[in-house]
């Protein structure tokens, strides 16, 4: 099939449209982009058009998220907001068995239905899937990338654990709008990227949540998991942390970066099982020793505050498979998201959403397919596997999960309070003043 490349003369002419996946993380890339010469939007259309437009220009037995994703895309260009002439977009592929590694294919398709064949599509692939395009990935923008994703995580558990309990509504928001621009500044600078740097901002980090004013009282703690568009995009899970926060819980939402390691881990975990090159074994391992000493830092920096709740290691979730879910089984998000789930149980968080879309059938085995012998193993777990797909209603997803919080909500009565969110705020925190925050952070 014939299709219209991204070139390179493109970079300085075309604006690249950027599905919105993981708010955070991809307001962190997306000044990683700009900062390299692409001139980028993340899109931040929503609403029924979105889902009219996927179901008209994708075929309705491919999941949920392609049809968001594709929908949203096609959505914008049909706004009158872009110069055609000059727009091209940005999907990824993840080169693994799931249909994400098909989007690009029903994309163009839809794109010449739809009436816009002219418009470019840029693979973000590093799988060499394709390898004609214009775009070109370097190392400085590989590394900033990685550390935005380490950055996001960090930002986006702290601000979770800080949200339900902070005196004045927003300073966790405000605090995250700070670090992001902060953070892009010291991208722009060449800086942030070395270990050494890292740990530092990691630490500043951690210190400015640890000083927000809290108050603590005992809520409902609900983990969220599932297929990796689901659980982080408020478009495809219906502004799923939105409603929790509205219910008076406290979410925890596992970081992208175990994501990527599930990636690593599965080549190194792929030859083991079935035979292939140990230099590329070797290569996964190494890669993984890298990224670990990083997240230690990341983990050290939060234990450092007692305020604060550092995640799991990767390592210490991978092993929360065993003996569930064999590591063979890599499709979609695979023994990864069985391990999330075992992982929440083991650290206190006995509630879980597992936000799945209907036609992901890798995530179903995985996910719903794996809670009972889950709950064999962990007889508190309350966990609800919720489907998202264009026929189901959000007032019917809304009320399944508010069956699962009225269990955990009268479990939470009926326990001794726990000490951790039971303290008054003047045993945690600094009278910090976080509208003016940026003069009270360590100097750099």
């Amino acid at each position: 099939m014939e299709y219209p490349k991204f070139t390179k003369e493109m970079k300085a002419t075309h604006t690249i449209l950027i599905p919105q996946m993981a708010p955070i993380h991809f307001g962190l890339l997306k000044n990683v982009f700009l900062q390299a010469g692409y001139r980028v939007q993340v899109l931040a259309n929503q609403g029924p058009s979105v889902v009219a437009t996927g179901l008209k220009y994708v075929h309705n037995d491919t999941c949920y998220p392609a049809l968001l994703v594709i929908g949203q895309m096609i959505d914008a260009l049909a706004s009158g907001n872009y110069d055609l002439e000059h727009t091209a977009l940005m999907i990824t592929q993840t080169g693994g068995g799931c249909r994400a590694s098909n989007y690009i294919h029903l994309l163009r398709k839809a794109l010449v239905k739809a009436g816009y064949g002219n418009i470019p599509v840029v693979s973000l692939n590093f799988s060499g899937l394709e390898k004609d395009s214009g775009f070109a990935m370097t190392l400085p923008m590989l590394r900033k990338m990685v550390a935005a994703v380490f950055y996001g995580d960090e930002l986006m558990l702290l601000a979770n654990q800080i949200r339900p309990y902070e005196n004045r509504p927003g300073d966790a928001d405000h605090l995250v709008q700070y670090w992001t621009t902060i953070l892009s500044e010291d991208f722009a600078a060449g800086h942030g990227i070395a270990r050494r740097e890292m740990a530092a901002n990691f630490d500043r980090i951690a210190h400015s949540f640890a000083h927000i004013r809290t108050t603590r009282v005992p809520k409902v703690k609900v983990g969220v998991v599932g297929e990796i568009y689901v659980k982080y995009s408020p478009l495809g899970n219906n502004r799923l942390e939105q409603f929790l926060a509205g219910e008076d819980c406290e979410v925890t939402v596992p970081g992208l970066l175990g994501f990527l390691l599930y990636c690593v881990a599965n080549t190194s975990e792929t030859i083991r099982l079935y035979g292939g090159s140990n230099a590329l074994r070797f290569g996964a391992e190494k890669l993984l020793d890298w990224f670990a000493v990083r997240e230690h830092d990341m983990i050290n920096a939060i234990g450092n505050y007692p305020e604060l709740r550092a995640p799991a290691a990767f390592s210490e979730t991978m092993e929360c498979a065993g003996g569930m879910i064999g590591y063979g089984n890599k499709m979609g998000e695979g023994w990864l998201l069985t391990a999330e789930m075992v992982e929440l149980q083991q650290h206190g968080v006995d509630n879980i959403v597992c936000a799945q879309p209907f036609g992901c059938l890798p995530n179903h085995i995985c996910g719903k397919g794996m809670m009972n012998k889950i709950r064999a193993a962990y007889p508190d777990a309350n966990i609800v596997a919720i489907d998202y797909d264009p026929s189901a209603t959000r007032v019917n997803q809304e009320n399944r999960i508010k069956l699962m919080l009225s269990m955990a909500k009268e479990k939470l009565r009926n326990q001794p309070a726990d000490p951790w969110q039971s303290k008054p705020a003047s045993e945690y925190s600094d009278p910090l003043p976080l509208r003016g925050f940026a003069g009270t952070v360590a100097a750099k």
